[in-house]
């Protein structure tokens, strides 16, 4: 059973030093554990290692951390939206390792599944393969990719119970589940924490993978890009 904590530095404490791999859940915007995101920034530990679809945008989700330079390499599989991760990649101050999202997702699943390499087609005479095992199944050539154990995962939930166990909503699904099973020690943030036990039907992450718990503050969730158009029949 997780130890709950009243917020997101008490959380953390004692958990984060420089050099970690933190794998974080979220995709875009959507899904951030923005509380735990913040307490990372503000204790100031640097030299990180990131592993997260993408970096957020320039201010929002991952993208503060990139700001206050506290993040020496990240895994994902996407830099756009985010001009700040872009640029200090094309100049070097962070090293990217790119991997296929689908590869990601893999990585990490197989991580915590333990699982330490699997092989796969995606990225087969690409760049992304340079360098790793290949092998021949069935006349087709795979490359190998190793499954991702962090250091610590930072995951957000919509729904959480005293024990731990985990739902999510909607998109806001997306890396979270995957990221849960993967670390070392699985920081999760919840909107809802129930003192009831979840319906065992509903659950997507169990209890067993978390270790620490807190409740996430309210918030106005950001739309990483908002697209409308004019309703039929209004007036123009």
């Amino acid at each position: 059973m997780p130890v709950a904590y009243r917020g997101a530095a008490e959380a953390l404490d004692g958990v984060l030093t420089d050099g970690l791999t933190i794998a974080v859940g979220g995709f875009g915007l959507t899904g951030n554990p923005y509380d735990l995101i913040e307490a990372v920034r503000d204790s100031g530990v640097r030299e990180l290692t990131i592993v997260s679809n993408n970096m957020g945008v320039d201010g929002l989700g991952l993208g503060i951390l990139l700001e206050s330079r506290q993040v020496r390499r990240v895994v994902a599989s996407y830099v756009g939206e985010n001009k700040l991760f872009a640029k200090q990649y094309l100049d070097g101050t962070v090293e990217v390792e790119f991997a296929p999202q689908g590869t990601l997702a893999e990585r990490l699943r197989a991580g915590g599944a333990g699982i330490p390499a699997f092989y796969t087609r995606a990225g087969v005479g690409t760049p992304i393969a340079e360098g790793k095992p290949h092998a021949d199944f069935d006349g087709v050539t795979y490359v190998q990719e190793r499954g991702i154990v962090a250091d610590l995962a930072l995951v957000h939930a919509h729904t959480a119970d005293r024990a731990g166990n985990l739902v999510y909503r909607y998109a806001a699904r997306n890396f979270n589940p995957l990221v849960a099973t993967s670390g070392r020690i699985t920081v999760a943030e919840a909107e809802i924490v129930s003192a009831d036990y979840l319906d065992p039907e509903r659950i997507v992450t169990p209890g067993v993978y978390v270790q620490r718990l807190i409740q996430a503050i309210p918030r106005e969730k950001p739309i990483e890009k908002r697209t409308v158009r004019e309703r039929e029949g209004a007036s123009a």
